[in-house]
């Protein structure tokens, strides 16, 4: 094989079009690029996404990205928390009048983050895997939020 005579496969390169050659060659006159406009022009260049001056979609559509739009109403409330209220059975109510989580909360869930020695009831608090572990070695219960 020598480099001057390679050549590329047999179908895989197409002929260029030449444009402006005459009505009869279907690419005479305006050379299919219409007729007027920026883009028919020589030098007729604009940015992906330009929409002509328009505000582009990009800018118009609202930045969200990775955010949870609930995080606000999620809450999470330490073991170490829960050992310190007077009551037995907790649920949202208890833990919004003790102000261990804000009043607009929607849900909670207990962390394993320190520890718990009294039986304490959850009700329609969900706890991580270890918490409930914790508070079930300690007498307690966990009944999950559906």
């Amino acid at each position: 094989m020598k480099l001057n005579t390679i050549k590329p496969a047999a179908g895989s390169t197409h002929a260029s079009k030449r444009v402006g050659r005459g009505i009869g060659s279907g690419l005479g006159k305006t050379a299919g690029r219409g007729h007027k406009g920026q883009k028919s022009r020589a030098g007729g260049f604009h940015k992906v996404g330009f929409e002509g001056g328009q505000m582009p979609m990009a800018r118009r559509l609202p930045k969200r990205g990775f955010i949870s739009l609930d995080r606000a109403f999620k809450v999470e409330v330490r073991l170490d928390d829960l050992a310190a209220l007077p009551v037995d059975s907790v649920d949202l109510l208890v833990l919004k009048q003790a102000g261990l989580v804000p009043q607009m909360a929607k849900s909670a869930k207990v962390i394993l983050a320190g520890s718990i020695d009294k039986a304490v009831k959850l009700v329609g608090v969900n706890a991580t895997k270890g918490a409930k572990a914790a508070i079930e070695a300690a007498g307690g219960s966990v009944e999950a939020a559906a």
